[in-house]
């Protein structure tokens, strides 16, 4: 649920209001909540809106169905409602701490801190705001005070797996490493990662030679984690008899090339046995990794050459002559937690359309039919999604384009692994794996940073990046 503290439970109503509340309000909301805790999101929010029908000032309904509207993506109406139930009831912390979720969404940050530290106020005792809170002090650039509630929370529960990996979060973004990637195999364990990985029944890896045993490596994060942190297969093969590689099936065609790696798996039906295995993203850990050591031979990853020939061809015949080619991005998958704040909406790049000389290429693995929509807007943009089956395709276009702009998504890392020049225009707060700050990147040496100067101001970093392509083409 929105603001990470689980879902909304009807509270005890003040007694005068409680006393006049029929039993199947009660019942129904105790439905409600059941569907909400199960991710039925539609039935909880038919079910209080049907209570509301009855009873429009009842805070529970009130609260649990403005914090469904938040989840869904309805901010503005998710903050009305919920600010309704804190004026009804205003003793109930998890409120505080799911319109605070909101309130950060909407980018109001002041109000989202005051409502995160309410919500500790009430429940001091409670891990789970505590983490809320910190995340609050995140969002304003506060890394000190946000380190401290992350503290705060784990000395509550010092297995509470949300608050180890903001915290890992957090000493990544401030480049301690050495501490961050400690806290970051917490990652696994929050309750968004159950299920992702199967039962694992070898090893986890130490490190340690195996002269005469099968190593397996697992992409267990997204794509972009994939990508950023399969630089370090290069440095496993040599500890193991055999290395092997499970990944998604984009992935394959980019992770069979790495030299040294027998074999790559999408099922976990068909990977050998195999004496240990390591998450990829638990090597920079493995490996001691700083900011002075990250392993940046460029590139890492390489394209078919068969595949980059075949994407040659076509772009000479179907891209205007003389033009810069410029590949973009602007969405990533809706359910990356960080979605709204990453992702942009195809106008708001509108600038881009209307510089000279440029040819773009969209990136999107497939259009939307808003997004196709929109792109007609762009006369300057050839659309080629269609073909772009895997990243082996994404990588082999790659490799003939000038440039590529993208959000905070797989491409860009792709583009980094590959060694092309890459801008990213980033949110703020940006992941951890961006620091603070910089505008370059110690992963990726080919890669120029655009951060917004404030949270939510997408256009000033358009209107820096169309400048900067403007001049670039210009200069060409």
């Amino acid at each position: 649920m929105v603001g990470g503290a689980g879902t909304v439970s009807p509270p005890a109503q003040p007694a005068a209001e409680a006393s006049s509340v029929p039993q199947d309000v009660i019942d129904a909301m105790t439905r409600a909540d059941a569907a909400a805790r199960a991710r039925r999101i539609g039935e909880a929010a038919g079910i209080c809106t049907d209570v509301l029908g009855e009873k429009p000032d009842y805070a529970p309904a009130l609260a649990l169905l403005g914090t469904l509207l938040g989840h869904r993506g309805d901010t503005a109406r998710g903050i009305a409602l919920l600010e309704r139930a804190v004026a009804r009831s205003s003793e109930v912390p998890l409120w505080y701490s799911n319109l605070a979720a909101l309130y950060r969404f909407a980018y109001r940050l002041d109000e989202g801190l005051n409502a995160a530290r309410m919500a500790v106020k009430l429940a001091p005792g409670n891990p789970a705001f505590l983490v809320n809170l910190g995340i609050a002090h995140v969002d304003r650039g506060e890394n000190e005070e946000a380190v401290n509630c992350f503290l705060a929370a784990l000395g509550r529960d010092q297995e509470n797996p949300a608050a180890h990996l903001a915290l890992a979060q957090a000493l990544l973004a401030r480049g301690d490493f050495a501490s961050g990637w400690l806290e970051y195999e917490w990652r696994n364990k929050i309750e968004q990662a159950k299920g992702m990985l199967p039962k694992m029944t070898a090893a986890p890896w130490n490190g340690m030679r195996l002269p005469k045993s099968r190593l397996l490596l697992v992409a267990d994060q997204g794509f972009g984690d994939s990508l950023q942190f399969c630089r370090y297969i290069a440095r496993v093969t040599g500890r193991a008899a055999e290395v092997v590689v499970g990944c998604s099936a984009e992935l394959m065609p980019l992770f069979s090339r790495i030299e040294g790696v027998a074999a790559t798996f999408h099922r976990w039906t068909d990977i050998p046995a195999h004496a240990a295995y390591c998450l990829l993203s638990s090597l920079p850990m493995l490996f001691n990794t700083d900011a002075t050591s990250i392993p940046a031979e460029v590139p890492y990853l390489r394209a078919d050459p068969a595949r980059i020939d075949a994407w040659g061809r076509r772009l000479d015949e179907a891209l205007p002559k003389g033009r810069m080619r410029i590949g973009f991005t602007w969405s990533g998958r809706p359910t990356h937690p960080n979605d709204r704040r990453r992702s942009l909406k195809l106008p708001q790049l509108q600038p881009l359309a209307r510089l000279p000389d440029v040819t773009l290429l969209p990136l999107q693995t497939r259009l939307s039919a808003a997004d196709a929509k929109a792109l007609s807007e762009f006369p300057n943009a050839i659309d080629l999604t269609r073909d772009l089956k895997d990243f082996g395709e994404t990588a082999a276009l790659l490799s003939h384009l000038d440039l590529v702009l993208s959000i905070d998504t797989s491409v860009a890392h792709l583009a980094g692994a590959l060694g092309r020049p890459v801008w990213v225009m980033l949110p703020r707060p940006a992941d951890w794996r961006w620091l603070t700050e910089r505008g370059d990147s110690p992963w990726y040496p080919s890669m120029r940073l655009y951060r917004q100067p404030r949270p939510g101001a997408w256009e000033a970093v358009i209107a820096e990046v169309a400048a900067a392509v403007a001049v670039l083409a210009a200069g060409r």
